[in-house]
């Protein structure tokens, strides 16, 4: 007899699945013109590849759009402070839109991430993380999440946290979709309307 949390993350993955799979073919046309865009805009790969931690600390590769100008030190050593002066017009656009993150699409066919979750972190995050923090990896990284659609940029590190593991602690089915409907509002009217913190 199956019960009622496999049940939910039977309807999860299945949405995945589809959500994904059409996502991508009907954004082909999409992802011609940002790759000609990005190509153009300034020199380098057409994607950002960086080494992600996903669901019970599983190494994988999350892709997105290319929105910068290639620095191999910065990138390898995740200095932050180089962004806005490395950022093109292009990729400007592209991160506002969230359009340079459409291509993890890919990343949820493979399994590797799903369309709602914590948003995955780098290695060197979760190597610090105390045990409440380590409760957000019980569930496959998403690309959005419910602190995306609380104040995202907005809140503090410890505010997002908090968000990832109140989705982990009280995931379902619906809760996935209430999200994917404000993720849509989030990205049409921005972040600033959204926020709300929420108490651990």
């Amino acid at each position: 007899m199956v019960n009622n949390k496999e049940l939910q993350m039977f309807l999860k993955r299945t949405l995945d699945i589809f959500v994904s799979s059409l996502g991508l073919i009907l954004l082909l046309p999409l992802f011609i013109v940002i790759s000609i865009l990005v190509k153009s805009s300034s020199p380098g790969p057409l994607f950002f590849k960086q080494e992600r931690v996903g669901k019970g600390g599983q190494l994988f590769n999350i892709y997105k759009f290319r929105t910068m100008s290639v620095d191999e030190d910065a990138t390898n050593n995740f200095d932050f402070s180089k962004d806005s002066k490395r950022i093109s017009p292009v990729g400007n656009f592209l991160r506002r839109t969230k359009f340079d993150e459409t291509i993890q699409l890919y990343n949820v066919l493979k399994g590797e991430m799903s369309l709602v979750g914590p948003r995955p972190t780098i290695m060197n995050q979760v190597i610090k993380y105390d045990d409440f923090q380590k409760r957000r990896l019980r569930v496959r990284p998403g690309m959005t999440g419910l602190a995306q659609v609380n104040g995202n940029t907005a809140l503090t590190w410890e505010e997002r946290i908090i968000y990832d593991v109140k989705y982990v602690d009280s995931y379902t089915f619906l809760l996935d979709i209430k999200i994917l409907i404000k993720t849509i509002l989030v990205v049409l009217f921005g972040e600033d309307n959204f926020k709300k913190v929420p108490t651990k």
